[in-house]
């Protein structure tokens, strides 16, 4: 038996080599080393399903593949890098057809491990790939207690998306997410039940989040995920062997849950998408402070997420897709009045009317701006800001003129058909024609006009993807889906210094395919405040909390609290200022003044503090409910009265240390609340519903 060892000061992987067989026994805290034989037999590295070949299992699920369950070791290769180490595992199955290499990747700084899997056709024939794990991993959590019932001692955490009510995790043991944990001696058997959760079509994000966090109660082991692709993608948990090794596969699109299936050919490679995985001891905060680190690492080095500048938008509670010349000035003088940084015209620029189906040339509307937009760029940039426009780039209106004038091979298609959806065709950037569109409208948008900002929005989706020129829809929107990330590498390869927000009705596509690239993500269209600052609280345990923008758009009829209510909810992640501030007078538009200087005094330390949620991963419509990020002794909190009846409420720190002060941030002037610290616990009293104080604690 030989060992395969590679580590750094965050991380630690150990596999064994056992008649030919890799198996993955140490995964940082979690060590398998001494398990039993018939446990370490089900800790394969790799699963791949080839057409064809028999299944070794009952059920649906992906454990026991063929070939991937008797793949054998040919070599391995361990690789410094610049912050940590990368290892490959080649193996090959029995008919020597197949080699498969399984990619780790380790960080200096993250307990979390990236992984991918390349696999190649040796032979000679043609072989039809029904599945390839990204990663596979058994005996989560079991490292301290390999006899406990796994069903009953996990807690499952999934976070649930839907369009205004982003990363809502929702959690449950797996007994009770229907995955049951049978002890019968020698009669165990595993289980046909899995826990899956798939996303399909082009909505990365459209019902779930692609991450998930498993907490062993009785251990005191998390795991924790995450799914890298802008598009579909599979996870599940269920159990393998005689039902006592708890199991896990990442991976992006595969057949049986999203119509994926490639025909590969002699000679021919397939990689999968890339996923993020990491087993330590801890709760489910320390495992997001894992992955919070490990999201920065990965992501395309940006001044934007190291300066957080302020961005006005001018849609939400705001002009909402009517911009005009006599409309904008206003508000831009408003903007700029309050500290902002960056102007966005949002949507409507482009058409003199209704748009919503017409769309796709993407040309200024001489109706809504005489004299040209440039000169409206150009007053942005002469108030001290950097000017932005709104686009929706992979769709064409089905009434645009382009519509008629474009063949089918710029266009989703199945059946012959091209795909609509909600009234536009949807562009299939694998067609070079298409990406070759879409440079010339980047170029006139930031070398014509001056642009430095763009909202790059995404409002419909593709359906399961589309056959053109592909082995299955799923393949189709695969392709398509790393042709746009190609593309979307080479503009900022050529505009370095060009932001571009990642916006998919709010937060439908917040993966990290797109955010590696991407330095700042709209996070929700939530248009109730209240709501919205529910959102922000759980924001950064999905996206790193200074590429996390949230809207703050105070009501022109409100009051002092709601202003306050408002800023608060943007003022620990990316401050999305919004509304008619020119209508927002007196002390209120004084109070988003006074926001957005507090927010600068303190911005730079966002991006190396890490995310806190002392009373864990709240929920929509909580009645309280908190959030903050720490940095060193420093912890900047927000503490938040919803709807609800009791007007006390306390937040323990105890977690984090001693309280040797606390300093109200925002608002400055308050008479209408109070707090106190001691030792532990900051207790507030907040009179009425709906308000928010943002503080400062220090620690001992």
């Amino acid at each position: 038996m030989n060992n395969i060892t590679v580590t750094t000061p965050a991380a630690k992987l150990t596999f064994e080599i056992d008649q030919g067989h890799v198996r993955l026994t140490t995964f940082n805290s979690n060590d398998l080393s001494q398990a039993p034989e018939d446990v370490k037999e089900h800790l394969q590295i790799a699963e791949v399903q080839i057409t064809g070949r028999n299944f070794h299992h009952k059920g649906v699920s992906f454990v026991d593949t063929n070939p991937g369950r008797d793949l054998t070791y040919v070599r391995h290769t361990t690789t410094e890098t610049p912050n940590g180490q990368q290892l490959a595992i080649v193996q090959e199955d029995a008919e020597q057809t197949l080699q498969v290499t399984s990619y780790f990747r380790l960080y200096n700084q993250s307990a979390i491990v990236r992984s991918w899997t390349q696999v190649e056709n040796i032979g000679s024939e043609d072989l039809g790939i029904e599945y390839v794990s990204s990663l596979a991993v058994s005996g989560l959590n079991q490292a301290q207690d390999l006899t406990g019932n796994y069903a009953e001692d996990n807690v499952l955490y999934v976070p649930n998306n839907d369009w205004t009510a982003e990363a809502q995790w929702k959690h449950q043991t797996l007994k009770d997410a229907g995955l049951d944990y049978w002890v019968d001696g020698e009669k165990n058997q595993a289980s046909t039940k899995r826990i899956s959760v798939t996303n399909n079509s082009s909505w990365s994000c459209s019902e779930y989040s692609p991450n998930g966090i498993l907490t062993n109660t009785q251990t005191g082991q998390t795991a924790v995920w995450q799914i890298e692709n802008n598009g579909a993608w599979h996870y599940e948990l269920t159990d393998i062997g005689r039902g006592n090794v708890l199991a896990l596969r990442l991976s992006g699109p595969e057949e049986f849950d999203n119509h994926w299936w490639k025909n590969l050919a002699a000679g021919e490679t397939f990689t999968t998408v890339p996923v993020a995985f990491g087993q330590l001891m801890g709760d489910f905060e320390d495992a997001l402070d894992e992955m919070t680190k490990y999201r920065r690492l990965i992501r395309r080095e940006n001044a934007d997420n190291q300066s957080l500048a302020v961005i006005f938008n001018d849609y939400m509670n705001g002009l909402a897709g009517d911009p005009t010349t006599d409309k904008e000035i206003p508000l831009i003088d408003a903007a700029h009045k309050v500290g902002c940084e960056y102007f966005v015209i949002d949507c409507g620029w482009y058409a003199p009317g209704y748009w919503w189906d017409s769309v796709g040339e993407w040309q200024p509307s001489a109706e809504r701006f005489p004299g040209g937009i440039e000169k409206l760029i150009q007053y942005i940039r002469d108030q001290g800001m950097t000017p932005g426009l709104w686009l929706e780039l992979e769709v064409v209106g089905i009434k645009s003129p382009l519509a008629k004038k474009l063949p089918d091979d710029w266009f989703f298609m199945r059946h012959g058909k091209r795909v609509i959806d909600a009234d536009r065709y949807h562009l299939d950037f694998t067609n070079p024609a298409v990406r070759e569109f879409a440079d010339g409208v980047i170029k006139r948008l930031v070398e014509d006009y001056g642009v430095g900002y763009i909202k790059m929005d995404y409002n419909i989706t593709t359906g399961i993807g589309t056959d053109r020129h592909a082995d299955s829809v799923g393949d189709g929107l695969l392709q398509h889906n790393r042709a746009y990330l190609k593309w979307l590498d080479a503009i900022f390869a050529k505009y370095p210094d060009l932001v571009i927000e990642n916006c998919g009705s709010g937060g439908m596509r917040h993966d990290y395919a797109m955010l590696q690239r991407h330095s700042i993500q709209s996070m929700t269209d939530q248009t109730d405040y209240v709501r919205n600052g529910n959102i922000a609280a759980v924001g950064a345990s999905v996206v790193a909390p200074e590429q996390c923008a949230i809207w703050s758009y105070p009501l022109q009829d409100g009051d002092d609290e709601e202003v306050v209510f408002n800023m608060i909810n943007a003022m620990l992640l990316r401050i999305h200022q919004s509304g008619y501030l020119n209508k927002v007078k007196g002390h209120r538009l004084e109070l988003v003044a006074e926001g957005i200087r507090a927010y600068k005094s303190y911005r730079h330390l966002i991006p190396t503090g890490l995310p806190i949620w002392p009373e864990g991963l709240t929920q929509l419509d909580a009645p309280w409910y908190s959030y903050g990020f720490r940095n060193g002794q420093d912890i900047y909190l927000a503490v938040w009265r919803g709807v609800g009846e009791a007007t006390d409420h306390s937040v323990s720190l105890e977690k984090y240390g001693e309280i040797a002060q606390v300093e109200q941030v925002y608002p400055q002037q308050d008479t209408a609340t109070r707090y106190e610290a001691r030792n532990h616990e900051l207790t507030v009293h907040f009179p009425q519903e709906k308000m928010a104080r943002l503080y400062h604690v220090t620690l001992k």
